[in-house]
């Protein structure tokens, strides 16, 4: 397989797991659901098919952890990097200098996003016009990024702001490098987001996001 899937993990611990969530959640239930959302999104990337599935994790001792939750086909992989744009660089560099001709990184915490739209991805990089594919999320940061040759400039970006989007792509304008946007989509990091997820799984078939569907029917807010 020469297209790599990779999905960057952090293992749960209690105050240290989407703390933007705590409160309203304990940090018991923001590692409940985070660690739903990151098993749907296990779920999620195997069937985008004819890829290496990756998962890039932290901290350095995780890789037990990691292999105890994922799917059989998961291979495994350190972060490396003292930012998230550090490491995102190192995991995409190193696929693609590993026998990818395309590369793209994905976030844990959009369990519902459409299987579609990650084979989207792979579609554009397939595109001789197009350079870089990125999945627009709506607070101004993306929730994946593909490559089909190496680029630390992307990276060369503060990250986890509201315009890492527009500063990304303002980058690879810089370097003239060709930009795809996929639809857009939103991660879960905040207590409106939460109530987001669970107006959208109530709408959706109940096989969607199980996990996390599932944890949201049990829980119930202050």
């Amino acid at each position: 397989m020469n297209r790599a899937l990779i999905v960057v993990a952090k293992r749960p611990a209690n105050g240290q797991t989407k703390t933007r969530l705590t409160p309203p959640l304990s940090p018991n239930q923001a590692v409940a659901l985070y660690t739903c959302m990151l098993l749907d999104t296990l779920d999620l990337m195997t069937q985008v098919g004819d890829v290496r599935h990756i998962l890039a994790y932290a901290p350095d001792d995780a890789e037990p952890y990691f292999r105890a939750i994922a799917p059989l086909q998961f291979h495994f992989h350190p972060q490396i990097g003292q930012t998230l744009g550090e490491r995102l660089h190192h995991i995409l560099s190193h696929c693609l200098a590993n026998g990818c001709r395309q590369a793209v990184v994905m976030d844990s915490d959009s369990p519902t996003l459409p299987a579609a739209l990650l084979r989207a991805a792979f579609e554009q990089l397939d595109d001789s016009a197009v350079d870089v594919v990125l999945g627009p999320c709506d607070d101004g940061g993306y929730y994946l990024i593909g490559l089909k040759q190496p680029c630390a400039s992307l990276f060369d970006v503060i990250m986890s702001t509201p315009h890492v989007l527009a500063d990304t792509v303002a980058a690879a304008e810089r370097v003239g490098l060709r930009v795809a946007l996929l639809p857009v989509w939103y991660d879960v990091d905040t207590a409106q987001e939460v109530r987001r997820l669970r107006v959208e799984l109530a709408a959706t078939p109940s096989t969607d996001a199980p996990r996390t569907r599932a944890w949201l029917n049990e829980y119930r807010p202050d």
